[in-house]
């Protein structure tokens, strides 16, 4: 089996492959896709419309034309089916067509190429309108806006261009309100245009009636009421307008009369966007100067809107689009002193504002000198009576959480709270606002059960190994101090779940403290010199500077250091203090004075010894005083045992010697 296509009907294919024991060798090779099941949406044509039965294949896009708009390509296209479906052509477009021949006419719409658009240059363009045997052709002027130069338009009461002219640009200044009649069936137009200049062109429309009736009335921007659809003689009509038009130049209600020739007894009214205006409707529309034309330049509009005064008004912005110098001003009170409620200028998107009074003043100020808009350029406002303390819709309560209000009544500024039980978090905004258009500012949140724990953070002086990013449970986070600091506590946490609460961690994170050493005892005091600091017990990292006196010289180490550790140990031994040896000098008088004492302190003591001698025996024995020779020793052989000298004795021979302490 070789090239079968298969295509599954859901996003999923299932393939097994079994094979017998004892079948053969074999091989398959399977190529697959990803195939689209519908079409896109296909392109809808400017100044036209699509209509799809299905974008699946099989389905079809039907195309079609605004008035006055030819279709240019297939009306029908059709969804193929294929790995990525596509429609069977490429979609039309919409034109409006330089001339042609319309039969058969009803009612329609005529427009010169490019409306609302510009036209182009040197276009020749020539139409022949017939109505059906035995009717007639009124034609209404839409808009015609030409250049100021050779561009023309020329309406003529037949079917060629030597039909004799029923309208003339070049010959008539304004246009005529009440339109065009044919005398038969048709109507031959033409509209030329030069080398230069440009505008948007023409916008005709027309239709068929029969005789002995009034041809159908036309209003743009409004609409009417018949008491007959066939318009015959006696009909009445009466004329509204869009809202946001005022109606003007005609009456509201016209009757077809003169049974010889029908014809309405006043030309239909006008619709139009005025400049200013007191509207006291409870809702409306307020539009731009001759929307959706161009607004003029130079313009200072005002409208007031008032509602009773237990109401109030909301302003719906849904189009605005003006220059960068116009201003189009809201004030919330009756006057142009009252507060601001905004102030805009440019293209902005759809939005609302709400009054805190039941008047607003709206004022739209153009700038004299800047070139005016084109179709569309402007703005859209509808406003709205609401009650003075309407409030926001209530909110429902939220599963597995609970709210508060900051006041009883939801009235604009009040805020609601959500709250969530244990174990769950607020998904979502977790305050709700009502705005000033009585809506809340965010979608209602959800309280959703919590999986992970939250960041328990770092720790000064360390770095932290997570095994999974944001902390599901089950995860866990190991905590390594830097060099220098141990660990306190837990050096990993473990996210773990609580059936009553949120997950949490098994342990508090850990510290990391400087680790402690033990202190260096003082090394001991220096023997003629000085230590600085001096005391009992040195800390880790603290250093001791010596110094010795005058006269000595330090050996060793000026500084030593208390190294951290177990034990904390010095970095070196202290220093000692060494005598420094001085050669003596003939001519130094202090060697001199040291000389002289060293000879006559030993005498002088020699001396003293002496006399303490004397006065010890003189006073014991009440003797005479003792005479001492000075060349021979004295007889101590007549010294008998019993002397009374209590001193220890030496022994020479037959002779005994006292040895005297003093």
């Amino acid at each position: 089996m070789k090239g079968q296509v298969i295509r599954s009907p859901t996003n999923q294919v299932l393939i097994h492959f079994q094979s017998l024991q004892q079948s053969s060798p074999g091989n398959f090779r399977l190529h697959y896709q990803v195939y689209m099941l519908s079409c896109g949406f296909p392109h809808r044509p400017a100044y036209g419309d699509v209509s799809v039965t299905s974008l699946h294949p099989g389905g079809e896009a039907y195309f079609y034309c605004n008035t006055g708009y030819q279709l240019l390509g297939p009306q029908v296209l059709k969804c193929l089916n294929a790995t990525r479906p596509f429609w069977s052509n490429h979609p039309p477009q919409c034109i409006a067509a330089c001339g042609g021949l319309i039969r058969n006419i009803t009612t329609g719409r005529l427009v010169s190429p490019n409306f609302p658009g510009n036209y182009s240059n040197n276009l020749t363009c020539h139409w022949v309108l017939e109505a059906p045997s035995a009717q007639r052709l009124h034609l209404h002027f839409e808009k015609v806006a030409l250049a100021e130069d050779d561009d023309r338009l020329i309406i003529r009461d037949g079917n060629t261009i030597d039909s004799p002219p029923i309208y003339d640009s070049y010959e008539v200044e304004y246009l005529p309100i009440e339109g065009l009649l044919s005398s038969a069936r048709h109507l031959f137009i033409e509209f030329t245009t030069d080398s230069s200049g440009s505008s948007t062109g023409v916008a005709l429309r027309f239709q068929a009636y029969e005789q002995g009736h009034c041809y159908e009335p036309f209003m743009k921007y409004g609409n009417f009421t018949s008491s007959d659809p066939s318009f015959a003689l006696g009909t009445v009509v009466e004329f509204t307008c869009d809202a946001g038009y005022t109606l003007e130049q005609g009456s509201t209600i016209i009757e077809c009369q003169d049974p010889g020739d029908p014809q309405w007894n006043e030309t239909e009214p006008a619709c139009r966007a005025v400049c200013s205006g007191e509207i006291t409707d409870s809702a409306g529309v307020v539009l731009s100067p001759n929307w959706p034309e161009a607004y003029g330049k130079g313009q200072d509009c005002i409208w007031g809107i008032h509602v009773e005064e237990d109401k109030r008004i909301l302003l719906d912005i849904q189009i605005l689009r003006i220059g960068d110098n116009d201003i189009l001003t809201f004030y919330d009170g009756d006057d142009l002193t009252a507060h601001v409620l905004g102030r805009y200028t440019g293209t902005h998107n759809h939005f609302k504002l709400y009054t805190t009074m039941a008047d607003v003043i709206i004022q739209f100020q153009t700038d004299p000198g800047s070139s005016v808009f084109g179709y569309q350029q402007g703005f859209i406002i509808h406003f709205f009576e609401v009650p003075r303390n309407d409030t926001c819709p209530e909110l429902p309560e939220i599963l597995n959480g609970w709210k508060t209000t900051s006041q009883t009544d939801l009235v604009h500024g009040t805020v609601v709270t959500f709250q969530c039980y244990p174990g769950f978090e607020v998904a979502g905004a977790e305050l709700l606002m009502c705005q000033w258009d009585l809506t809340w500012s965010g979608d209602l949140p959800t309280c959703e059960r919590v999986n992970t724990c939250i960041d328990p953070g770092d720790v000064l002086h360390s770095r932290r190994i997570i095994s999974v990013s944001k902390f599901p449970v089950g995860s866990t986070v190991r905590y390594v101090c830097d060099k220098g600091y141990v660990l306190t506590g837990s050096s990993t946490i473990t996210c773990y779940n609580r059936q009553a609460g949120v997950p949490k961690w098994s342990d508090r994170s850990p510290k990391c403290v400087p680790e402690k050493y033990e202190p260096c005892a003082n090394p001991g005091t220096l023997e003629n010199g000085h230590q600085e600091p001096e005391k009992r017990m040195y800390q880790p990292g603290e250093a001791i500077r010596f110094t010795c006196i005058t006269g000595h010289t330090l050996m060793g180490e000026q500084s030593i250091k208390c190294v951290p550790g177990h034990p904390s140990v010095w970095s070196s031994p202290p220093p000692i203090c060494k005598a420094v040896a001085k050669a003596a000098t003939e001519d130094s008088p202090m060697e001199g004075t040291h000389i002289l004492l060293a000879i006559f302190v030993p005498i002088i003591m020699v001396a003293l010894l002496i006399a303490s001698i004397y006065l010890y025996f003189s006073r014991l024995q009440s003797k005479a005083p003792l005479r001492l020779p000075l060349s021979s020793s004295p007889p101590y052989d007549q010294v008998t045992v019993e002397s009374e000298f209590d001193n220890p004795t030496f022994e020479t021979g037959d002779t005994r010697e006292y040895e005297v302490s003093i």
